[in-house]
């Protein structure tokens, strides 16, 4: 046989171009684009079909430690093959330095975690909390050598938070070593302000997580990485935009030159700050840092996918159940600064994109496979193996009904979390096969695979980072 698996009949989408055309494939690449490939072992009948790069979703959590009566409902089990029902072939989680801890630990801990469970490929993002000399010295370089090249850094939250002489040292670490440096910009001590004095009013109610992280919380920190990064002279990816007076300082940096990229997530293009205002603890499910906003923010986040503000459009997966151990844990109802931030989205990101992207003529094709997988790739490393479908690529390829209309429910779902917070939202279009490497994940309903058979991605340095390439 020629070809191991041969795609027939489909029209293939690029970042760049779409066309009508056959994919021959052999081991686990792929081997030949063309018309009419014949001689495979098994044939695919593509007809009607989208035929796109496989989703790579480069901002998930899953099985992160937190404090210790909240459990995150997701496992490298449930949660790759959630991705891979949701058209996804990689995710990128993140592996938490806890304070005390050297990364070497604690990666340690999460491959144990992920070893031989994990559906798609994965790789691993480092979140740096306790940014001592040694770590930035000597493990730091040692891991981006070892293809761990891009970090996060937090500028809220009681156990993640890093002061600005420390962010600043992270940067110049990985303007040193050539680490990608992601940045979730908050300020921690105007939110610690802000929900003082909410509770001093009685104001704990879900809702308030929103008014204790106004627009301005995110703006001030947004333009404060940005000012760091400057100093540094390193790009930085400010994560989860959720409005526009962020989203316009990372506009403004970049008409200075500067190397300023974004990213946004589903929940800030469908949710909004009134789905924290449930009935009793209802809000709590909406949760999310930072929070939805207004449907003016709506459209001003729209606004940066099609315009190129936003590079990548990932889901922020960081899911909890709605029960005792996750949002409603007895702290919880004390008051919202305790209901634990994160909703999930791995299975539903791209159905929501394709939907209200695409099929509503926000953004093209095109730009829904930059969006979702080659911009991830580039920018992370991965790209040309991930992200694309081209000669001597991963087979990593996820066939798509355009005109399959489908309402989101939780019960069709499979992460590991027991709602969705787009319960009840109608989508057009939806992933119909999975494919990685080759080999079929999923099909239609079905978990082909019961085996898993993804595997760890060690990484080149990300090309913006050695100033080769722009988004």
């Amino acid at each position: 046989m020629t070809f191991d698996t041969i795609i027939k009949g489909g029209t293939i989408v690029t970042a760049a171009d779409a066309f009508m055309a056959d994919i021959g494939i052999r081991n686990g690449r792929i081997a030949a684009i063309g018309e009419a490939l014949e001689g495979a072992g098994t044939v695919i009948d593509a007809t009607g079909r989208l035929v796109m790069p496989g989703g790579i979703d480069s901002h998930v959590h899953i099985a992160q430690p937190g404090a210790p009566e909240v459990v995150m409902a997701e496992d490298f089990t449930s949660g790759t093959i959630a991705a891979a029902f949701g058209g996804n072939t990689t995710v990128m989680p993140f592996c938490l330095q806890q304070r005390g801890q050297s990364l070497r630990e604690a990666l340690k801990a999460y491959h144990a975690e992920a070893e031989g469970r994990c559906h798609v490929d994965v790789s691993f993002h480092l979140i740096l909390t306790d940014p001592t000399p040694g770590v930035l010295g000597q493990e730091l370089p040692a891991l981006v050598e070892e293809g761990y090249t891009s970090l996060k850094v937090f500028m809220t939250y009681d156990d993640m938070v890093l002061k600005d002489r420390e962010l600043l040292e992270v940067m110049a670490a990985a303007r040193r070593t050539g680490a990608f440096v992601m940045v979730h910009a908050e300020g921690y001590d105007t939110i610690r302000f802000l929900a003082d004095a909410l509770e001093a009013e009685g104001k704990t109610a879900p809702y308030y997580h929103g008014p204790s992280r106004p627009v301005a919380v995110e703006r001030e920190a947004t333009h404060r990485a940005i000012s760091f990064a400057e100093i540094t002279d390193v790009p930085i990816m400010i994560v989860h935009v959720s409005n526009r007076q962020a989203m316009e300082e990372i506009e403004r940096a970049r008409r200075r030159g500067l190397n300023i990229y974004g990213e946004t997530c589903p929940q800030y293009l469908v949710l909004t700050e009134e789905d924290m205002d449930g009935a009793a603890m209802e809000g709590a499910k909406f949760v999310c840092s930072p929070p939805p906003r207004t449907t003016e923010d709506q459209a001003a986040c729209w606004e940066g996918l099609q315009h190129g503000i936003f590079s990548v459009f990932s889901s922020d997966h960081c899911p909890y159940r709605f029960a005792e151990d996750g949002k409603l844990t007895a702290k919880a109802h004390d008051g919202f600064r305790w209901v634990p931030n994160g909703i999930p989205g791995i299975e539903t990101r791209l159905p929501i994109l394709f939907s209200e992207g695409v099929k509503k003529g926000r953004i093209s094709l095109n730009q829904f496979v930059a969006l979702t997988a080659t911009n991830h790739a580039k920018t992370y490393g991965l790209y040309p193996k991930k992200g694309t479908i081209a000669v001597g690529a991963d087979a990593d390829i996820v066939l798509w009904d355009p005109e399959m209309t489908r309402t989101i429910d939780q019960a069709d779902l499979h992460h590991g979390c027991d709602y969705t917070p787009y319960q009840g939202l109608e989508v057009t279009g939806w992933p119909v096969m999975t494919m990685l490497r080759g080999r079929v994940v999923t099909d239609g309903e079905t978990l082909v695979n019961e085996a898993p058979g993804g595997e760890y991605l060690a990484r080149e340095r990300s090309p913006l980072v050695e100033g080769r390439q722009a988004l």
